[in-house]
């Protein structure tokens, strides 16, 4: 069944691994990338609150992200399992594949599912986030494009952050496979819902970002909320 976007607008513009890697792929601009937000956490440690429409700095916490990716990618998603005309004010929003609190992979499983049911203009790579990092890189799609750019077997690229892998920022290969993109990532989710393990399945290869910075601080607690705003008061 294929998702409705919130706002009512399309967006223009172990599991198994899809295949189909495609020589000479470019990135043209921002417009070959949907930037896609997961916001489906049970914020189990803010009290179960909403944690991307928690405020940080006078604002949702989710606008952070949103304008952070807005440089890197026109297209934006959301995809949330509560919350989702407060989050479509900010980018379409669609709901997560399960009910409940499922994990990312279940926001992975529809946005590649939105994909399949809107292929009217299909982007060529998937930019995913999570909603608790307010300052993800700004050359984030830059940087995961350009190993895969030189990998043309590679599906997926991540991040890295002193040698730990960050499998929620990551980048995949769309090409004309959201279907099976979305059965890998469904199948992956009914296995083990391990984003890291799907990663390993894929091969995905794993991109260093060891500058100095927060750019992968997540924001997990009440204290964490405090701590950054207080560092970032002036922001």
């Amino acid at each position: 069944m294929c998702a409705d976007v919130d706002d009512g607008s399309a967006i223009p513009g172990t599991g198994s691994r899809p295949g189909a890697a495609v020589h000479g792929q470019e990135l043209r601009g921002r417009d070959d990338v949907l930037g896609v937000v997961l916001a489906g956490g049970a914020g189990s440690r803010v009290g179960g609150a909403d944690k991307g429409l928690l405020p940080l700095n006078g604002r949702p916490l989710v606008e952070h992200v949103v304008a952070r990716l807005r440089p890197q990618c026109d297209r934006l998603l959301i995809v949330a399992n509560r919350g989702l005309d407060d989050y479509a004010d900010h980018a379409p929003a669609v709901h997560d594949e399960t009910e409940g609190h499922a994990g990312p992979l279940a926001g992975l499983v529809a946005a590649f599912g939105f994909l399949a049911c809107n292929r009217q203009a299909l982007p060529r790579w998937l930019l995913t986030v999570p909603v608790d990092c307010p300052d993800p890189p700004r050359d984030l799609a830059l940087r995961l494009h350009a190993a895969l750019a030189a990998d043309a077997t590679a599906c997926c690229a991540f991040a890295r952050r002193t040698g730990k892998p960050q499998p929620l920022f990551a980048m995949y290969r769309v090409d004309d496979d959201p279907v099976e993109w979305r059965a890998s990532a469904r199948d992956a989710l009914h296995e083990h819902g391990s984003a890291w393990r799907w990663h390993a399945a894929l091969e995905a290869i794993g991109v260093g970002f060891d500058a100095p910075g927060d750019a992968f601080h997540n924001l997990n607690t009440p204290s964490d909320v405090d701590e950054y705003e207080r560092a970032h008061a002036a922001s």
